[in-house]
């Protein structure tokens, strides 16, 4: 009920902006008007996003269940399993797989390091007009790139930063360190169905990046991201994790290709408690997740009371 408040106040707020900028572009410059028209389409975005969010987080209370074919919850204080199903069964995991990404591209490249952009590194499906050939830009902002927009050339920069096939290979032998041992990559940044893990792997890899690497963490929750594209006009990255509006979001992402459908390893707060959140294989990942983090708040609650009424 709060979500759906904090929804209903945002959807109310960016429509109001919406019909003054209209107004207030009649007697601005035609530079300024365009960077308003740019504004409209952007808060119209914001007000999509609420609405799905808002429906998906209504379908949560629907008993039909959730659609993801491998799911797990794990709370991160005691790592303990709440809930899961084929946690252990590998799936094609997509762009989740630029979480690895990030990790190796945090541990080998100096974030202050720039990179010059090549027709290889721009080869992949998912590029940005903001990424261009010639273009020299921070590691950072690569990894921002990548992480917020899921930019799969800027995943694939970072990667020639260090050699393309020994950041693969880095990918592949941090997942051994951290127990992945149902983990490979083929790339880097998750186009290859080749690509699997396990609920129980990713599991392994978000608890890794919470303690060692929380950075990624907040840039997954950040929605304010301007490159300049080639003729200077700045550009947002649009957040594609979807859940970042949630105050309860402490990161994470989300992936998706026809063949895989929908990914997501994300950690919540749950009533005080870090969730890991695992979701591979879904038809709407967003719904299954409210079920899942539904059902964990019930389970609490639940439990909470019986110790109470024990003490008592």
């Amino acid at each position: 009920m709060r979500y759906k408040r904090f929804f209903l106040l945002c959807s109310l707020l960016l429509l109001f902006f919406l019909s003054l900028m209209p107004k207030t572009a009649q007697a601005i410059t035609q530079t300024e008007k365009d960077l308003l028209l740019q504004q409209i389409e952007i808060l119209k975005q914001e007000v999509s996003l609420l609405q799905m969010l808002l429906a998906n987080l209504q379908s949560a209370s629907d008993p039909a269940g959730i659609t993801a074919q491998s799911y797990l919850a794990v709370n991160l204080s005691d790592y303990s399993v709440v809930l899961e199903k084929n946690q252990n069964q590998p799936y094609p995991i997509a762009s989740v797989a630029k979480l690895m990404n990030a990790v190796v591209a945090l541990e080998n490249i100096d974030k202050t390091q720039t990179i010059t952009l090549t027709e290889e590194m721009l080869k992949p499906l998912g590029s940005s007009p903001s990424l261009f050939r010639g273009l020299t830009v921070g590691a950072e902002n690569l990894l921002k790139a990548s992480l917020i927009q899921s930019t799969n050339d800027a995943a694939e920069a970072l990667a020639y930063a260090v050699g393309k096939e020994k950041f693969t290979n880095l990918m592949n032998q941090k997942a051994k360190e951290l127990g992945m041992s149902n983990t490979v990559f083929y790339d880097t940044h998750g186009l290859n169905l080749a690509n699997l893990s396990t609920a129980s792997d990713l599991a392994k890899l978000i608890s890794y990046i919470r303690g060692y690497h929380p950075e990624i963490l907040s840039i997954t929750r950040d929605n304010n991201f301007w490159l300049p594209d080639a003729t200077g006009r700045k550009l947002k990255f649009q957040n594609v994790n979807n859940f970042y509006p949630l105050p309860a979001f402490i990161g994470g992402k989300a992936g998706y290709l026809p063949e895989a459908r929908q990914t997501l390893a994300a950690v919540f707060n749950v009533n005080g408690d870090a969730i890991v959140v695992v979701v591979l294989h879904s038809i709407n990942r967003q719904a299954d997740t409210f079920r899942i983090l539904n059902q964990l708040g019930r389970e609490k609650l639940i439990a909470s009371r019986m110790i109470q009424n024990e003490k008592a």
